[in-house]
Parts: structure tokens; C-alpha cells; sequence
């Protein structure tokens, strides 16, 4: 099957859930490999306003509620068994587009595979490092067999800042080319990654000194927005809405606390995933095939090396400790210490 047939049924179940967020579907042709939808003309790709230094100071507050409410209802806590099962069949052919992902972000980056590549010289100890570093191939490993195996929310499985479509106050999530059901935290890493690599790459765009020093805590607050954005509207969501299967209502008739204490730790869970794909996400985009514009578009190559060893040496510290990511409080101080 085509790619546009994943996107259309990615496209239709988000619109279901969170239809503020999504383009308007207008017609689907498997057949053609055709999808028409709503034309953005106001809207810019996401990232490139990174670069520029443009504040969208809603978009993280629109990204966590798509997310909430996307892996929310399609999960077992408003799914019953039997339909979660059937979902996730309808997806299970998009398996090309799933080992894309396997190998991009949790293989090529950590061995010498033909296409990956890096800024050189710079970068070329720390491509040596990586390859070498077993504590941190371990940590990955036990991240894609959460990505290989956990079924739990249908996911849109290339979320980035260049998935993403803006203006000052709408967001829109596009090309969902890539969706299967996967473990919830995949997507809030992705796109968390995302804003961490640009947060990084902003030295290396200023033409004097401390010029972006206030868009790059804007970045962070984004992430901090995103994340607890996501965690309190899923939270009310599973009070308000849970009927799946999952923490069936008959449970909480002598345990009328296990909700609340099953909602933190559920979120605790997600918070965990998240900062180890997260990680993933920075790695592949500065050690493999496919980078991103937020340093490409640096044209001076020690200021970008300087941008990407930055994020990097982020990016394992997130795989190697990640028990001392304890919540986005965490995360930023990190970021602002090591980037």
C-alpha cells in the first residue's frame, strides 16, 4: 500500500480527535496514491520560523493537546480491546515506513552505515565516540524494542518541527505518512527533540553576541508548555472520557484512588519514553542521514560543529541518565547547562 493511504487514514482518525490541528480532509484515491486537503496559505513550515527567530508562543500549548487527545483516544483507556486490535491490523502494513524509521534513528546513526554523514572534521571524533560507546548503544537498543513492540497509542511516527504548519495563533500537524501504533511517548520526544535542536542551533544563527539569548528561553518555555499542556489535558481526558478496557470503571468501585495514582503513573511512564526518543531524535539528526535545517543552514562550519557537539553531548547525557530527567524542570536546566 501507498504512503498516502496511511497518511489519509492517519489523517481521518486525528481529525476525529483533534480537528483543529489537522489540514481538512477532502478526498482520498488509494488507488491514485491522491490525498486533498485544506491549503494553508497563511501558514510556514514550523521550523524555518525557528531559524528565522519567530515566536509562535502557542504552538507548544497546541502540539500537547494534539498529542493528548490523539493518543488518548486511540489507546485502551477510551478503547475497548477488540477495537484497539482491529486499529492497529488496519495499520500493521506500514511496516516499509516503520523499519525506515528502525534503522534511521535507532541503527545508522551508531555504526559506520554508507549514507550516514556529519560536519568534517569536526564531528568525527564524536561519530567514533558514539560507535564505540556501549552503554549508550544499550540505552537505544531497549528504547527501539519499546518502538518495535508496544502498541499503545497510534502515533503520527515522523512528528518534527518540519511536520508542522503555522501562524501566530493556529498549528497544524501534516504528512502523517508514518503512522502505526506505537508507544505514546515516541511522538512527544520527536517533536520535544525537535525544539531542543533548535534551541541549540540559535548560536549559531546570531550575528552578535547574546542576540537570540531571549528566543532561546522562549524555546525552553515551549517544551515546558508542550509537555505539561499534554500531561493535564490527558489527565482530564482519562478522568472525564476513560471507557476502554484499560482501568475498567468496575475497578475503582473499592479502589476509588487508583485512578489518580494510575494517571501519575502512567504520565511518569510517558515522561520516561519521551526523553529517551527524545535523544534518539537529536542523535540520527546530526550523526546520520537526514539533518535538519536549524544547523544546515549554519554556514559556518565551527560554529556549527559547536551547535551540534552541543546537542549531542545533551543527547547522551538524556540515554545515559535518564533517571536524573525526573520532569521538564530537569530537562531544561539540561539544556540551558549543556547546550
Amino acid at each position: 500500500m501507498s504512503r498516502s493511504h496511511f497518511e489519509h487514514l492517519a489523517l481521518a482518525e486525528q481529525a476525529r480527535w483533534a480537528p483543529q490541528f489537522v489540514p481538512v480532509l477532502y478526498h482520498a484515491d488509494s488507488a491514485m496514491a491522491l490525498v486533498v486537503m485544506e491549503y494553508l496559505g497563511p501558514h510556514i513550515v514550523l521550523r524555518k520560523g525557528l531559524v528565522r527567530g519567530e515566536l509562535y508562543p502557542l504552538a507548544g500549548r497546541h502540539l500537547g493537546t494534539f498529542l493528548a487527545r490523539t493518543l488518548f483516544y486511540t489507546s485502551d483507556l477510551y478503547l475497548t480491546a477488540a477495537v484497539k486490535k482491529e486499529r492497529i491490523g488496519t495499520f500493521l502494513a506500514n511496516s516499509a515506513m516503520c523499519k525506515i524509521s528502525e534503522d534511521l534513528i535507532f541503527d545508522e546513526p551508531y555504526f559506520s552505515a554508507p549514507l550516514n554523514r556529519h560536519t568534517q572534521p569536526q564531528l568525527d571524533a564524536l561519530a567514533e565516540s558514539v560507535r564505540r560507546d556501549t552503554a549508550l548503544k544499550l540505552a537505544v537498543q531497549e528504547l527501539k524494542a519499546r518502538f518495535l513492540s508496544d502498541a499503545e497509542a497510534l502515533l503520527h511516527g515522523d512528528l518534527h518541527t518540519g511536520s508542522v504548519l503555522v501562524t501566530d495563533g493556529d498549528t497544524r500537524v501534516i504528512d502523517p505518512e508514518f503512522a502505526f501504533y506505537g508507544p505514546m511517548g515516541f511522538d512527544l520526544g520527536a517533536i520535544i527533540g525537535n525544539f531542543l535542536l533548535a534551541h541549540a542551533s540559535q548560536l549559531g544563527h546570531e550575528r552578535t553576541r547574546g542576540e537570540r539569548e531571549g528566543y532561546r528561553t522562549s524555546l525552553l518555555a515551549q517544551v515546558s508548555d508542550l509537555w505539561t499542556t499534554f500531561a493535564h489535558v490527558f489527565a482530564d481526558l482519562w478522568r472525564e472520557c476513560a471507557q476502554g478496557d484499560l482501568y475498567s470503571q468496575r475497578l475503582l468501585r473499592d479502589a476509588p484512588e487508583l485512578r489518580e495514582r494510575a494517571i501519575t503513573v502512567r504520565l511518569q511512564s510517558i515522561w520516561d519514553q519521551l526523553v529517551g526518543f527524545a535523544a534518539c531524535k537529536m542523535i540520527r539528526r546530526i550523526l546520520g542521514l537526514a539533518h535538519v535545517e536549524d544547523f544546515e543552514s549554519i554556514a559556518d562550519a565551527e560554529r556549527r560543529a559547536s551547535c551540534e557537539l552541543a546537542a549531542a553531548d545533551l543527547a547522551r547525557d538524556m540515554l545515559r541518565n535518564r533517571r536524573a530527567y525526573v520532569n521538564v524542570a530537569a530537562l531544561i536546566r539540561a539544556a540551558r547547562e549543556l547546550t
